[in-house]
């Protein structure tokens, strides 16, 4: 017999119009207001008043120290920036000064202080510190006033993730290389920790934990630095246990679909979101975010990868796009510099290339939209190619009307395929045109391998 969430995922993945935005795992992901990608990665998530902060890691610097970064979304798609809450200091030694490391920040709030309090890992470039942070902001996405950093209870401490109880308890998720794994309990202001709860001779990094009903889950990856495994979780009725064997969610041998998870969003009253980040040793910066659906029975978690899905917060469901349809860039109407270039990721080998430049090169569509699609917003896909290390950015507009300037980051560490970038615009029934262009000053664009649109 199906699960009750099982036909539930199946009618609403029936009922699914395809007019709807969608998250796409692994794409750029263009802030709406910078038109850079998003950087807050090994990031957690706060909501407060129907909106959500995500808060995470700059990785301009790579794993050098640069900016915990705050963005505001209502429907977890579309981000904007609000403010960078700790950036680096110039003082040699200081905890958040030069060549510092400072990874995985977390943030809850305390109804008795009226505080919002952050904790992150605190560590030197060659990880002897392994020390946690701790600061306080008067807002979610305010400045933080950074307070000190130390080892809880004296252990060693690398990543971390915080959980809040539904009693208002926080806790501390704590790696420690030297013992495993443990959850702490902090004191009543959270500004520090008073025992360990659990503790764990397993080494779960970068630890996120939720309670989904009756059941906690906590989650973590192997230890295989930057590169990939296939991540695990455990369950438990309590957080001082017993806990089951750790064990995959994911299917065996995708390696959390190339991610590590970095937080677990509660979605609705019985099911959540994996937060991954897809790291790019090379080059950080250009590291992407897996989010996906976890699909919950009962103690049973499963991770099935999706191009893309949409979510709605407020009845806490969600469901896989539907049909889509794919334009080629070479078969698109090109002006400018813009041409026909031979490209052996893309499909059929060609893709638009030369786009910007001095020549002002652009690719534009035409697709045909219908009712259904055009009754809502929706978020095109556009496939593509950047050789450069940095981010190339482009203008994308609809019909004629006012561009958005959207981020497409380096490709280099694909192999065989091309990256994805999202668009998120309004279509109208009919004939709609896109047109990529560059964004000025002789910059250079993506080349333009294909557009995908929903059906």
């Amino acid at each position: 017999m199906k699960s009750i969430q099982s036909v539930l995922y199946l009618f609403l993945t029936a009922a699914y119009a395809n007019a709807a935005l969608d998250i796409i795992p692994g794409a750029t992901w263009t802030a709406t207001n910078t038109g850079d990608h998003i950087q807050a990665h090994g990031a957690g998530l706060i909501e407060e008043n129907g909106t959500y902060y995500l808060i995470g890691e700059d990785k301009t610097n790579g794993t050098l120290f640069r900016a915990i970064n705050c963005y505001s979304s209502t429907n977890l798609i579309e981000w904007t920036f609000v403010n960078a809450l700790l950036t680096v200091t110039d003082v040699e030694g200081d905890d958040l000064g030069p060549n510092r490391i400072v990874e995985r920040p977390k943030v809850i709030f305390n109804e008795a202080s009226g505080e919002y309090v952050m904790w992150m890992h605190i560590d030197d470039t060659g990880y002897a510190d392994a020390r946690t942070g701790v600061a306080v902001g008067e807002s979610v996405c305010g400045d933080y006033v950074y307070r000190e950093s130390f080892r809880p209870l004296g252990f060693q401490s690398r990543d971390i993730g915080l959980f809040k109880d539904g009693d208002g308890t926080g806790y501390l998720l704590s790696e420690d290389r030297e013992y495993g794994t443990r959850i702490i309990r902090l004191t009543d202001d959270y500004l520090d920790v008073e025992e360990v709860t659990f503790g764990w001779e397993y080494f779960a990094e970068s630890p996120a934990l939720v309670k989904r009903e009756e059941n906690y889950f906590i989650f973590g990856s192997h230890l295989t630095g930057w590169n990939p495994n296939d991540n695990v979780y455990s369950t438990s009725t309590s957080l001082s246990g017993p806990w089951t064997n750790w064990t995959g969610f994911a299917p065996v041998g995708t390696n959390t679909y190339s991610s590590q998870v970095n937080y677990v969003l509660p979605l609705g009253t019985d099911q959540a979101v994996y937060l991954g980040d897809r790291w790019v040793s090379s080059n950080l910066a250009a590291s992407t975010y897996i989010w996906l659906p976890l699909e919950i029975d009962g103690t049973d978690v499963s991770l099935s990868w999706y191009d893309a899905w949409t979510v709605d917060v407020a009845s806490g469901t969600w469901a896989e796009r539907g049909d889509t349809s794919t334009y080629e860039g070479e078969d698109a109407t090109l002006s400018g510099g813009a041409v026909t270039i031979e490209c052996s990721q893309c499909s059929g080998g060609t893709a638009a290339g030369y786009i910007g430049g001095d020549e002002d090169g652009a690719v534009v569509f035409e697709i045909d939209v219908d009712a259904a699609t055009a009754s809502d917003r929706v978020t095109l896909d556009i496939k593509y190619l950047n050789g450069d290390s940095d981010p190339r950015y482009a203008s994308v507009s609809i019909n004629g009307g006012e561009a958005q300037t959207i981020a497409f980051i380096s490709t280099n560490s694909l192999s065989g395929s091309t990256g994805s970038s999202a668009v998120h615009v309004s279509l109208v029934e009919g004939v709609n045109t896109v047109q990529v262009s560059g964004v000025g000053d002789g910059l250079w664009g993506p080349d333009v391998d294909e557009l995908v649109v929903p059906a």
